[in-house]
């Protein structure tokens, strides 16, 4: 039938229209690499971009759960800060290479094509993602990285219990149930065909199984690590991330162009990484990474040019760095604003990345520049009870803040810390 769609048409479509954009950002310069706002921006389709980003926090979250130490107590309060911390200033150095960023890419394109042709299984690997269980909250949590049907998702969502645990197997029936009582909620699939289209040809009927035979896929570099970081980023993560009239400062969001701040996961680390990213951030977390082989000695992964970062840290440790420096991810969904911590200083620097992704998409309409413009304006006020009536009467009113009381909450926690 017509209304059967091929995945694998889906993929080699994404395949080739990832090496034509890829083809045409990297013409002048083969060798340059994308920060955190041109990932963002790439793709004119925002779901596509969101998607990359996904696949990124997940990598991101992948690398930072291998990093454990037997020695040293990586779940005190100071280190799981100092961790945190690390991460938001680390993840302002993003460094993608088009050999990275075009798998990346292609795999986003088919899943954007995925939402709309076969939402049950977006639902089932973008939401419920590797876990067996999941509760209404981390769905919630899991809608950060789609824009498209994000109305049919979160209504499948509310019919749920809050706070129940409930079986993989269970959520996706259920979700298939819903979905065709709720079919006309659906995006047409020709608006977004046509969308692409614009970008490189193609048609509904492409993507049928027994549709046309699309042209042979150009040739795309095989798959290496999602992310590049070079010692250098490493370094100069510690630096202060410089603003320019034409880019946002940070690079981490996922909707504007935050992803500067944004490779960490989206979901804290979990064992084993989810939503990840992971990831976010922040890693916080999406789609869960691709299972990881053995690891290498060092020097194999070096001699190959793919040095994963906990191997790079450990290296780095050898000679310069400090053990107590060494990062690893957290091991559960919660972030620093969640854990009783500290009084802060910055609330810029206290929020998470995971936190600063769902504040920028939730609440400010992912707006990245509105959500740096509140943010550095809350830092200016003297008073808790000023910085809370901004939140909830300014803020609110100007963005129409409606069923948002679970990030609202998250932010006036840290206005508390900030003013405790």
């Amino acid at each position: 039938m017509k209304d059967k769609y091929s995945p694998a048409k889906r993929e080699q479509y994404g395949r080739r229209l990832a090496a034509h954009l890829c083809d045409q950002h990297f013409a002048a310069q083969a060798t340059a690499a994308l920060d955190g706002p041109a990932v963002l921006r790439f793709c004119p389709i925002r779901q596509v971009n969101l998607f990359v980003v996904q696949q990124l926090l997940a990598q991101w979250t992948g690398e930072m759960a291998r990093l454990r130490s037997p020695y040293f107590d990586f779940e005190a309060d100071d280190v799981r800060q100092a961790l945190t911390q690390f991460m938001n200033t680390l993840s302002r150095r993003i460094k993608v290479s088009r050999e990275a960023f075009e798998p990346l890419l292609a795999r986003a394109i088919s899943d954007t094509l995925g939402v709309v042709t076969d939402s049950a299984l977006t639902f089932e690997d973008k939401l419920v993602g590797a876990q067996p269980t999941a509760t209404a909250e981390q769905l919630r949590d899991a809608l950060r990285y789609l824009d498209l049907d994000k109305s049919l998702f979160q209504g499948f969502i509310d019919t749920l219990t809050p706070g129940t645990p409930l079986e993989r197997g269970f959520l996706v029936s259920r979700f298939r149930l819903y979905q065709e009582a709720n079919y006309k909620n659906h995006q047409p699939l020709e608006k977004l065909v046509g969308e692409f289209s614009s970008l490189l040809p193609i048609t509904v009927a492409d993507l049928w199984t027994d549709g046309p035979v699309a042209v042979a896929p150009a040739a795309v570099a095989p798959p290496v690590p999602a992310a590049v970081f070079s010692p250098a980023a490493l370094v100069a993560a510690a630096a202060p991330v410089s603003v320019t009239a034409s880019e946002p400062t940070p690079v981490a969001s996922v909707a504007a162009a935050e992803f500067t701040e944004s490779v960490a996961p989206a979901t804290p680390a979990v064992a084993p990484p989810q939503f990840t990213t992971p990831v976010p951030a922040p890693g916080a977390m999406p789609a869960a990474p691709e299972p990881e082989g053995p690891r290498r000695p060092l020097t194999e992964a070096a001699a190959n040019g793919a040095v994963p970062l906990h191997e790079k840290l450990k290296a780095e440790h050898a000679t310069t760095t400090p053990l107590s420096e060494t990062l690893r991810s957290e091991n559960t969904a919660t972030t620093l604003a969640d854990k009783s911590a500290p009084k802060v200083e910055s609330l810029r620097e206290a929020i998470s990345i995971n936190q600063r992704f769902s504040f920028i998409n939730e609440l400010f309409n992912g707006e990245n520049m509105e959500y740096h413009t509140a943010i550095q304006h809350l830092d200016s006020l003297h008073s808790a009870d000023a910085a809370r009536r901004y939140v909830t009467e300014e803020l609110a009113r100007q963005y129409g803040w409606v069923r948002k009381e679970e990030h609202i909450n998250k932010l006036l926690k840290l206005l508390d810390r900030k003013f405790a």
